[in-house]
């Protein structure tokens, strides 16, 4: 998926006013999300997002100053919220809207296998946002 379409699915899926603001919520997503994940995951990932996205998860990847095998930083949905609402210049539910945008734009352009390790990475509530911790959220209901 190239990036001005990410970008546009974006803008809709959290009805975002303009390009800029999806931006925005693209950029402190990834960011935040890559602060979460292992950096051997985060790089991976970011291997196969258009190059202003991957770089952006490199960054924070290499920031960490962990090694590939290193888990990511350890916080829950509140601090990840709280982090893209502050990259994103919006507040926390507006963060968590545009994180679950940006997650299903993402679900959509990975790999399945990568979607699923990145999902099993990641804390029970961050997990939730992502289309497939939703789908499984109430597996009661699915039988």
């Amino acid at each position: 998926m190239h990036h001005d379409e990410m970008i546009g699915k974006v803008q809709a899926l959290a009805h975002l006013p303009d390009r800029g603001s999806a931006e925005r919520a693209a950029h402190a997503v990834v960011t935040t999300l890559s602060e979460r994940l292992p950096a051997g995951l985060a790089r991976h990932v970011a291997a196969q997002l258009p190059p202003d996205m991957a770089a952006a998860m490199r960054e924070a990847a290499d920031a960490s100053g962990a090694d590939s095998g290193t888990a990511g930083e350890r916080f829950g949905l509140t601090a990840f919220a709280g982090r893209i609402a502050d990259r994103a210049c919006t507040d926390e539910e507006g963060a968590l809207r545009e994180a679950v945008a940006v997650l299903e734009v993402l679900d959509a352009a990975l790999a399945p296998e990568l979607t699923e390790r990145m999902a099993g990475a990641l804390p029970a509530d961050i997990r939730e946002l992502l289309p497939v911790g939703r789908a499984t959220e109430n597996p009661e209901e699915a039988g």
